[in-house]
């Protein structure tokens, strides 16, 4: 399972690399210039193997469950990210989602975390998705009720709203049967069971959001084909990407590349794909001349080893 901890955190951080200088490009103009590789500067001006929100939110999480989980602790490390360039590839912070941004902001200003998140409908990005992954490693063993607790706790740090809540959830069970052996298909289909049981047992959804959430609930991502598959920073479309690429690609390079091709919101998208696509294939097979050149490697490699001390595998 060490290999799980290590591909989760270096596949999300190449991934989220990969896609920053491409950010905000369109699907077609990446059709006619793919990325192929690690590119430098682009959208943001930043060196090649640079990471942006999306790896320092989800290394403040890591963090704090290797401190002890602790939701006061965590929000304070999202305040010290956006204030002083906390756990940033290189001391200051080039990208933020308005949600995330206002949510930290409410933190600073004494909110408590668990209500400083957005719970309007229009407070559905990505932005709780993109750094929920290091939370998998505490609630593994849980029962399915406290799993969805965790999450909805966590994620409501930013994002309060149910939809972004469901998301993050149903992401984690996915991850939660990887991490038990399962091939990405029978991750999907039997994380979406145990899901679908507890929603209409718990009556999570009404009938709006099960509605919207029916593509991944009803197994359908194994036959969409890519052009219902959208990059956007929605929530929904997030996950539907990082499902149906584990599901229709066959090495990590593949699936972080085809998410970050999708266009858009393409280091959130690569980054969500990336954790996933890292656990199943094991950082081994992440390309070396990515890894390489990933800012602030070593620094990663030591919050991994811390974490996997604290879990003891």
């Amino acid at each position: 399972m060490s290999s799980h901890i290590k591909g989760a955190l270096l596949g999300l951080a190449v991934g989220d690399a990969l896609g920053v200088p491409v950010e905000f490009q369109s699907r077609d103009l990446l059709a006619r210039s793919p990325v192929t590789n690690m590119r430098e500067f682009g959208t943001h001006g930043q060196p090649a193997g640079t990471w942006s929100d999306d790896s320092s939110l989800t290394f403040c999480l890591a963090e704090t469950l290797v401190k002890g989980y602790d939701l006061q602790d965590l929000a304070n490390r999202f305040v010290n990210w956006r204030n002083h360039g906390y756990w940033t590839a290189h001391g200051s912070v080039f990208d933020v989602g308005n949600a995330t941004n206002t949510a930290i902001y409410y933190l600073s200003q004494g909110a408590p975390p668990t209500t400083a998140g957005g719970d309007a409908e229009d407070c559905n990005g990505n932005g709780s998705l993109m750094r929920i992954l290091p939370l998998l490693f505490y609630i593994k063993d849980l029962d399915i009720h406290d799993r969805y607790l965790h999450v909805q706790k966590v994620s409501s740090l930013t994002h309060r709203h149910v939809r972004s809540i469901a998301c993050c959830f149903i992401y984690l069970e996915v991850a939660l049967h990887i991490l038990k052996g399962d091939q990405p298909v029978a991750a999907y289909l039997n994380a979406i069971a145990a899901v679908n049981e507890y929603f209409k047992e718990k009556d999570i959804l009404n009938e709006k959001e099960q509605d919207i959430l029916a593509p991944t609930l009803s197994g359908s991502l194994t036959k969409k084909p890519i052009s219902e598959i959208h990059g956007t920073g929605y929530v929904v479309h997030t996950l539907e990407a990082a499902i149906w690429i584990l599901i229709h690609t066959n090495t990590y390079a593949a699936a972080v590349l085809t998410a970050v091709n999708l266009g858009n919101d393409t280091d959130t998208t690569a980054a969500v794909t990336g954790g996933l696509a890292g656990m199943h294939y094991g950082w081994e097979e992440i390309p070396a001349e990515w890894l390489n050149i990933l800012a602030g490697k070593d620094r990663i490699e030591e919050l991994i080893a811390n974490l996997q001390v604290k879990f003891k595998i």
